[in-house]
């Protein structure tokens, strides 16, 4: 895969389907590598005509690592964050979608529809508020405005986020299994798919320790709420009503905060990608930029 020089640091990424498409940037979430975008998620999207690219963010994968930049540990972080207080981090979401708007200009693209799950839906969010002739249509997977006074994870769901580093691929992939059964969707665990998709991270990277340092960012980034609310950008909220890493009412905020946004809530859906859900989610995505095609 090849990567590209963006704001002082190289990011990996994989481009598909034919370039005269028009562009579709997918930003992975938390700890997450590019190839956590599902391959037939992305088949389905190229044979709809799109230009995708998906990537590695920051700290993760084949990317720039920050080891030796100093912050709060996660937990710290977390209580100084919700007690208001400033939090040390690395860089913040703005920096990451900085990123984000760095690849579309090494890749010559001017616009492009920006999909984001989880964190990434955060940082698709913030590229729109940084960015906003960037961004021809926003799709806000599983995410949040940031708000702090909305629900948290729900404790079970909260521990994945600080489990220990695996020390061996067997170790990832047990888990990963564990994990997608707490904040999956439920009935829906595809083991083949877990052990894939860990195999193939932890064959590119096996390090994990950027998921904490983008876990401080997040802490440290705060509320992106008030900027939400004037934004202009064609935006999509999806979410599922079984998530119980990022709750459902963070999908309602954030379809409340963005004007004009349109939203669909999927019940029987978790925190996750999976296959029974996406013809629903490819459908949702082509009739936003369809609507709004890249003139």
């Amino acid at each position: 895969m090849p990567r590209a020089p963006v704001n002082g640091i190289e990011i990996e990424y994989e481009s598909l389907g034919d370039p005269s498409g028009e562009p579709l940037l997918l930003v992975m979430g938390l700890g997450g590598q590019l190839v956590l975008w599902p391959d037939s998620f992305c088949k389905a999207l190229v044979e709809r005509g799109y230009h995708v690219i998906r990537y590695d963010n920051r700290d993760v994968g084949l990317s720039t690592k920050f080891t030796d930049v100093e912050h709060d540990p996660p937990v710290a972080a977390m209580g100084k964050a919700a007690a208001g207080e400033p939090v040390r981090a690395p860089y913040l979401m703005q920096d990451i979608a900085a990123d984000g708007a760095g690849l579309l200009d090494a890749l010559e693209l001017e616009r492009a529809h920006v999909v984001g799950a989880s964190m990434g839906g955060m940082i698709a969010q913030t590229l729109a508020i940084a960015f906003p002739d960037r961004v021809q249509t926003l799709t806000s997977i599983m995410s949040t405005t940031g708000d702090r006074s909305l629900p948290g994870p729900k404790p079970e769901a909260m521990q994945i986020l600080l489990r220990p580093t695996p020390q061996s691929v067997e170790e990832a992939i047990e888990g990963a299994l564990a994990a997608t059964r707490i904040i999956g969707s439920p009935g829906h665990l595809n083991e083949d798919w877990v052990r894939e998709s860990t195999t193939r991270s932890w064959e590119r990277d096996p390090s994990r320790d950027g998921l904490a340092r983008q876990l401080v960012a997040i802490m440290a980034s705060g509320s992106r709420r008030a900027a939400l609310e004037s934004l202009r950008t064609p935006t999509l909220v999806i979410h599922g009503e079984s998530d119980p890493l990022v709750p459902v009412e963070c999908g309602r905020d954030t379809l409340s905060a963005i004007p004009g946004a349109k939203g669909l809530f999927i019940a029987g859906m978790g925190h996750d990608l999976p296959a029974a859900f996406h013809e629903t989610l490819i459908d949702a995505i082509h009739d936003l930029a369809s609507d709004h095609p890249i003139g």
